[in-house]
């Protein structure tokens, strides 16, 4: 490997197997009890635990180190209604032309439509957005890789934080996204590319009565 550049260190905490099956287990499980939930309570969530879900994000490994996220977290009652109604506009016309009729079947076992309320009771909406290429001072663009795959990485890591702390989220995704950037005011060379409620389940909240697919059905050892 070049030793052109810089190297640190790299620390690592040693642990039994043990330990690390503890570890890995106890993780398993608390990630197997989420679920994408869709019925928020407008109880008000610290400014520093979103903090916190965005950093963990952007521990995520990505294409040559570009970290191309960009987080943008909104908790202004104004701007989240503007955002759901615009959302909704878009939402409206993909359940009534846009979608194809196996879209709309698969997505019947959700129970989805079109009404987007918890873009506006939960009390924070954090929208992802990807970096298509960087931008130098003087305006010269430079080059992002594997721009997708990064962010997806960093929203999975997004995901886990918001679980693990005991709050919950969604993966909303209003096709098309652009308004996003509009409203928010966003630069051209950035993308939305995940919207994220948070907050806490209203007590009454409800998920889809859903299974994974068994560990079989996901995973093969060494060639098939």
């Amino acid at each position: 490997m070049s030793n052109d550049y810089p190297h640190i260190a790299f620390e690592h905490e040693a642990s039994s197997e043990a330990e690390m099956q503890a570890r890995a287990e106890a993780f398993y499980q608390r990630m197997d009890q989420r679920r994408s939930v869709r019925f928020f309570s407008d109880q008000p969530v610290p400014h520093t635990l979103i903090e916190y879900a965005i950093r963990t994000a952007s521990t995520a490994p990505s294409g040559a180190h570009r970290q191309p996220w960009r987080f943008v977290a909104i908790d202004d009652p104004a701007l989240k209604k503007e955002i759901r109604i615009a959302a909704e506009e878009e939402e409206y016309e993909s359940y009534n032309g846009r979608m194809s009729d196996e879209w709309l079947e698969a997505l019947a076992p959700i129970g989805t439509d079109w009404h987007k309320p918890f873009l506006e009771i939960a009390p924070w909406v954090v929208v992802c957005f990807a970096e298509s290429y960087g931008l130098k001072e003087d305006g010269t663009k430079t080059k992002n890789f594997y721009v997708q795959e990064s962010c997806g990485l960093a929203c999975g890591l997004f995901i886990a934080a918001i679980h693990n702390m005991g709050l919950v989220t969604l993966t909303h995704t209003p096709s098309p996204m652009g308004f996003l950037g509009e409203i928010l005011g966003r630069p051209k060379n950035e993308r939305p590319f995940i919207l994220f409620p948070v907050g806490y389940p209203a007590e009454d909240a409800t998920v889809p009565d859903l299974q994974r697919k068994s560990l079989d059905e996901i995973v093969q050892w060494n060639r098939g």
